[in-house]
């Protein structure tokens, strides 16, 4: 047995670590739109349905803080208290843990006698003083006013993010890096609905943050796939779609240790503080940041580069190199089976499509251009074999 038989295979970690792997994520594109197209449309019907619950600081409202000093008093208890007073719940959660846990129960607009009324009515469940309780208020109008603020930053970003990348590559990669932040972004919508968190400002600012997160991924993938397919149309070794399948292979596991890094902690925050601490106040921007990193990685993998490829093959200019692809592996294929065709370089494909073109533009006969020489030859033998010399006088 060869020494090269004797080789063990690489195992799939250290293929990942070199880049080599094969994973046809191009090939496989349908598949993944599907999946994408089905999660997205469930999401957008839960949207729809069940809406969004928006903090204090979009909807306006009251917010009441309660000290949780007895522990048989549960946040039902002081949410029921505050709706019997004739207050709109809009949401209730749990700061804190141990001494210095505290109930958040956030209301609608209340004028000053309701604010009392409700304030007194939950000290009184809660078990504290009434002097024990903070209330702070915001105005419906400062809260549209955030609201269009947010929605503004969201825009400019947009915008700024597919301009830099239609200068830093091309127009189809801007299209689909935009496509992929959007899908990022109603899909983190779709879940925070599901879920059921409130919408604050740390909301947004964790939206933006993992949108740039999933753009960095984005441009690296893009930045590989610009360097393998720079010289692709001189070639004919590859097709722009396997190009691009081999630059999301070489820039996996950069993917997957970026998106590991940034998600463990993210995920400590979230599982950990909010579920075992008890720190509410921090579920809203940890829920965003752990959906959105992951979420990231998949639409720059799965979307973003295969969606460059469907872009790019539908240029003349792409369609061409892989007919010719496929025309020289057909060729490899023949000579394999022993029939051994006759092949021409790659630079004598080229010079016959340009006679066709020139061709077509002129309305020439092709069989001129394609053999000059033969039909050279062919005018010149209606003179009996060539130019006859003269006789001397």
């Amino acid at each position: 047995m060869s020494t090269k038989q004797n080789e063990k295979r690489p195992g799939i970690l250290s293929q990942l670590y070199r880049g080599e792997t094969d994973f046809q994520f191009v090939a496989a594109r349908k598949k993944f739109y599907i999946a994408s197209a089905v999660i997205l449309g469930a999401l957008v019907v839960v949207m729809l349905v069940k809406g969004f619950v928006l903090g204090i600081d979009f909807a306006g409202g009251v917010q009441y803080s309660v000290p949780a000093t007895d522990s048989s008093v549960s946040l039902d208890d002081v949410e029921n208290a505050a709706a019997d007073a004739g207050a709109e719940v809009a949401s209730g959660q749990i700061a804190g843990s141990g001494d210095g846990r505290a109930f958040i129960i956030r209301v609608g607009e209340l004028d000053s006698d309701e604010q009392t009324a409700v304030r007194t009515a939950i000290a009184e469940e809660a078990g504290v003083g009434v002097d024990s309780i903070s209330v702070s208020e915001v105005s419906a109008t400062w809260g549209a006013s955030v609201s269009k603020q947010a929605l503004i930053a969201l825009i400019v970003f947009m915008v700024l993010v597919s301009l830099f990348i239609w200068i830093r590559f091309e127009r189809r990669m801007a299209v689909a890096a935009f496509g992929a932040l959007m899908h990022d972004l109603v899909l983190t919508a779709g879940i925070y609905s599901l879920v059921g968190f409130e919408i604050t400002p740390s909301t947004i600012v964790g939206m933006l943050t993992i949108l740039g997160y999933s753009l960095y991924d984005t441009v690296v993938v893009f930045d590989k796939v610009q360097e393998n397919t720079a010289q692709l149309l001189q070639t004919r070794s590859k097709t722009f779609a396997e190009g691009v399948n081999d630059a999301i292979n070489q820039t996996l596991m950069r993917s997957i240790n970026t998106t590991i890094i940034g998600v463990l902690p993210v995920a400590a925050l979230l599982f950990v503080g909010v579920g075992i601490l008890g720190v509410g106040t921090l579920k809203d921007l940890a829920l965003v940041l752990f959906v959105g990193m992951i979420v990231g990685a998949y639409s720059s993998i799965f979307l973003a580069a295969p969606w460059v490829v469907d872009m790019a093959e539908r240029s003349a200019v792409y369609k061409r190199h892989n007919q010719k692809i496929a025309n020289k592996r057909a060729g490899t294929d023949a000579e394999d089976e022993g029939a051994k065709p006759a092949r021409k370089s790659a630079k004598a494909e080229d010079e016959d499509d340009d006679r066709l073109v020139l061709a077509k533009s002129d309305d020439l006969p092709l069989e001129l251009l394609e053999e000059p020489e033969k039909a050279a030859s062919g005018s010149g033998g209606a003179r009996s074999g060539g130019p006859k010399k003269r006789k001397r006088r």
